[in-house]
C-alpha cells in the first residue's frame, strides 16, 4: 500500500540521516553501532528521491535552487575554513565534517534544469546547462586551471579557486558527500519521471545504485574484495538500495510539514554533533 506522502519520506530520511551522523561523528568511540550507519544508507537517497519531486512539483524553481544552493554554499566555505583558516576548529585528532550533500544537490538542479530545456527545444541553454556543471566545469578546474595556478606557484590563486570550487561553484568530481554518483542516480531518476508508471523511476534508480556500487567495489578492490567483512564493515554504501521499499510506499502527495526545518535543520544538526564530538573527545 502507498500510504507515505513527502513529508512522511522526509521526516523518516532525517531520521536516518542523523543516525548516521550519530556514527559519522562519534566512532572514535567505539560506543556507537555500526547499524546506525547501515540504517543511514536509506537517508541520502530518499532525500534525492524528494528533491527531484520538489523539483518537479515546485512554483518556483529558482526559488527552489536558491535555498538549496546557499546552504550547500555556506557548508561548503565552513569546510573549506576547517582546510585552511579554522584550523584550530578542528577536532583533536584532525576531524572535521565534510557534508557537502546540498553541494552535489547543486549540481544536479542545474543539470535537470537542463534536460528541461533541451525537452523544450531550447537547446543551447539546455546543452549549457547540462555539460557546464557536468564536464566542463570539473575538466576546466582539474586540467587547467589547477595545473596553471600550480605551475605559476600562485598560492593566492589556488586558494581562491579551491574556495570557489568548495562553495558557489562546486565541483562534482571532487565532492565527497554523494558527488558524482548522486548525480548521475538523480539524472537516471529524473529521466524516468516521465514514464506512466511512476514505480520505473525507482527500479530504475535501484539498478543504477547496484551497478554503481558493486562496480566500485571491483574496480578497486576486485574479486577479493566481496567478503563478508568487507561488504559490511567497509564498503556498504550498497545498503542505499533498501531505499526503495519506502520509496514504493510513497502515494505522490506532498503531505503535511515544515519545509523549513529541512533547510535549518540539516546545516545546524552537523555542527551542533560535531561541537558534541569535540567535547566528547576532550574528555576521554
Amino acid at each position: 500500500m502507498k500510504k507515505l506522502t513527502g513529508f512522511n519520506l522526509k521526516y523518516l530520511a532525517l531520521v536516518l540521516m542523523v543516525l548516521d551522523h550519530i556514527h559519522y561523528m562519534f566512532e572514535f568511540t567505539g560506543k556507537v553501532p555500526i547499524w546506525f550507519s547501515w540504517l543511514g544508507r536509506i537517508a541520502a537517497p530518499l532525500f534525492l528521491f524528494c528533491l527531484i519531486e520538489g523539483f518537479i512539483h515546485t512554483h518556483d524553481r529558482k526559488k527552489y535552487f536558491k535555498k538549496i544552493y546557499l546552504i550547500g554554499a555556506f557548508m561548503g566555505l565552513v569546510q573549506f575554513g576547517f582546510y585552511n583558516v579554522l584550523r584550530g576548529c578542528v577536532r583533536g585528532d584532525g576531524f572535521f565534517p565534510q557534508n557537502a550533500m546540498l553541494s552535489s544537490f547543486t549540481v544536479l538542479l542545474i543539470i535537470l534544469q537542463g534536460i528541461d530545456w533541451c525537452r523544450e527545444k531550447k537547446w543551447v541553454k539546455g546543452l549549457a546547462g547540462i555539460l557546464v556543471p557536468l564536464a566542463v566545469w570539473p575538466i576546466l578546474v582539474m586540467d587547467v586551471l589547477m595545473p596553471a595556478l600550480m605551475s605559476a606557484g600562485s598560492d593566492l590563486g589556488l586558494f581562491i579557486l579551491n574556495g570557489l570550487m568548495m562553495s558557489f561553484l562546486p565541483v562534482h568530481t571532487t565532492i565527497i558527500d554523494g558527488g558524482t554518483a548522486t548525480v548521475f542516480a538523480g539524472i537516471v531518476m529524473y529521466a524516468f519521471s516521465f514514464c506512466k508508471n511512476k514505480d520505473l523511476r525507482i527500479f530504475a534508480w535501484g539498478v543504477f545504485s547496484f551497478l554503481w556500487n558493486f562496480g566500485m567495489i571491483l574496480l578497486f578492490g576486485g574479486m577479493g574484495a566481496f567478503t563478508e567483512d568487507f561488504l559490511f564493515f567497509s564498503a556498504y554504501e550498497w545498503m542505499e538500495i533498501f531505499a526503495i521499499i519506502p520509496m514504493l510506499c510513497y502515494n505522490g502527495e506532498r503531505g503535511k510539514g515544515n519545509g523549513k526545518l529541512f533547510y535549518i535543520f540539516y546545516p545546524a544538526h552537523v555542527y551542533v554533533l560535531f561541537a558534541l564530538s569535540i567535547l566528547v573527545y576532550n574528555l576521554m
